[in-house]
């Protein structure tokens, strides 16, 4: 075992042509950031690495500079220019890399900027198999099948065996001794070329086994028009990692004093967020068509909400919303009525909520929370009101995630699984024990949503740790 540190690069040299926009691929804001943000913060916020160097396209280091102060990515040490000018090359880039990381042997992982969605869960398999490998690769089984074509590709030669194949992908991470003497060794080769560092190890240090970690297909690369979309679509389906859960003396450290105002909170997961965070010292003000005749959808009562917490305590640090109704039933069967109570409660009511209470949450840097279900990845018969306000918000959160960043306003979104709630209950009765998430639980984590820096997330809550599934109503 060894105990070197784990330096992540983050390759960004490439202009991105093909992509045909104005600006690096890698500046494009998918879900509100710039995909290289996105892969600077995956990597900053993994426990296992311990420093970042960025290699951006010459002339746009001053934006990431930009981008990594903003963000307070400390993790990253060096922004330094990639390879630039006729005939430059990935390899080129990871050259000027290999000379930043210093003399010191150290384990480092390249990866592609344009691969924003790159999980914990690699990054984590390429530092375990450091342990006991010089070279890793990240590579993932291919689902077609894939043929040899001849000079220029007119006819086809062969039919490579699938079973054997892989599409790699990044991180690829090595010792930093070992890929440097690779690179030694190609340097003597004037017929040298490879489109990856991999591929450098395994001709010309053939002795060192690379070993093969499992990607994933959601760590695509951003290369064509169309990826942009599918990565913000991904984005968006995709469940942020939930924060750590806090030490009930961290939860009153960071609660105690604090204005906290639920609306919803009379009953369920509203009346739990509300009671856990009483109990750390937080001042929470509680208000509900129930208990205080506030009707979320109607404007005059958020704002006489607001008037009344100001007055009381004079600050506002977390606002969550927990209201909302479940319509269930076919489009054509509802009464106008019906639709306007349904939209205006489940999507009306989370924007009249944030333009009342920015103002107040921008004034001590607070957080905003708000719900949304899985109905929201597709719409469903029956669930037609429903899942159209339930993406709504999705949308709503990413939004003003993005424009409130500036004024140090965090906004996320939880997904929570099947609950059991009195909504629940009385739309569809009685259900079996152990099927459901309890909303205590649900309070426990929408808690350490609203205390963690992060902001633009939809984060599911699932009753077991494994992947979450999405397709739960």
């Amino acid at each position: 075992m060894t105990s070197l540190r784990n330096v992540a690069v983050i390759l960004a040299g490439g202009i991105g042509t093909r992509v045909g926009m104005s600006i690096p691929k890698q500046l494009i804001k998918v879900a509100g950031k710039p995909i290289i943000e996105h892969t600077i913060a995956t990597f900053d916020a993994c426990p296992l690495i311990d420093e970042i160097i960025v290699l951006m396209t010459p002339g746009y280091l001053d934006e990431v500079r930009a981008i990594t102060k903003k963000g307070g990515y400390e993790k990253v040490t060096q922004i330094l220019e990639g390879a630039s000018g006729p005939g430059s090359t990935r390899n080129d880039t990871t050259a000027i890399a290999l000379k930043a990381l210093g003399e010191d042997d150290c384990n480092v992982l390249l990866h592609d900027a344009v691969r924003p969605l790159v999980s914990q869960s690699i990054i984590a398999a390429n530092v375990q198999a450091l342990q006991t490998h010089q070279a890793v690769d990240t590579a993932i089984p291919s689902a077609d099948t894939v043929i040899m074509v001849d000079d220029p590709g007119a006819r086809m030669v062969d039919v490579l065996p699938r079973h054997l194949l892989r599409r790699g992908q990044t991180p690829q991470s090595f010792r930093l001794s070992t890929l440097r003497s690779a690179y030694a060794r190609a340097s003597q080769d004037p017929a040298f070329t490879a489109t990856d560092d991999c591929t450098v190890v395994l001709r010309y240090l053939p002795e060192v086994e690379i070993a093969v970690v499992a990607g994933h297909e959601r760590n695509m690369k951003v290369t064509e028009p169309i990826d942009i979309s599918l990565a913000d679509k991904l984005f968006q389906l995709a469940s942020a990692d939930r924060p750590e859960p806090l030490s009930d003396e961290e939860y009153r450290r960071r609660l105690a004093g604090k204005t906290m105002v639920i609306f919803g909170g009379s009953y369920g997961i509203g009346h739990d967020i509300a009671e856990l965070a009483a109990g750390y010292g937080a001042n929470v003000r509680s208000y509900s068509r129930s208990a205080t005749d506030t009707h979320v959808e109607r404007r005059d009562d958020i704002t006489k909400a607001a008037d009344e917490v100001l007055a009381k305590d004079g600050r506002v640090d977390f606002v969550v919303n927990t209201a909302g109704i479940l319509p269930l039933g076919e489009l054509a069967e509802y009464s106008e009525e019906a639709v306007y109570a349904a939209t205006e409660i489940n999507y009306l009511a989370p924007i009249f909520i944030a333009q009342e209470f920015f103002p107040h949450l921008a004034a001590n840097n607070g957080s905003l929370l708000l719900f949304t279900s899985s109905s929201y990845t597709r719409g469903r018969s029956g669930y037609s009101l429903y899942s159209s306000a339930k993406a709504a918000v999705v949308n709503l959160t990413q939004a003003l995630a993005d424009e409130w960043a500036d004024a140090g306003v965090r906004v996320n979104c939880l997904n929570p699984e099947r609950t059991s709630t009195p909504m629940r209950t009385k739309a569809f009765g009685d259900e079996p024990p152990g099927t459901l998430l309890t909303s205590e639980e649900v309070a426990r984590q929408s808690l350490d949503v609203l205390l963690s820096g992060q902001s633009g997330h939809v984060i599911d809550i699932r009753r077991s740790e494994g992947p979450a599934a999405l397709e739960n109503g």
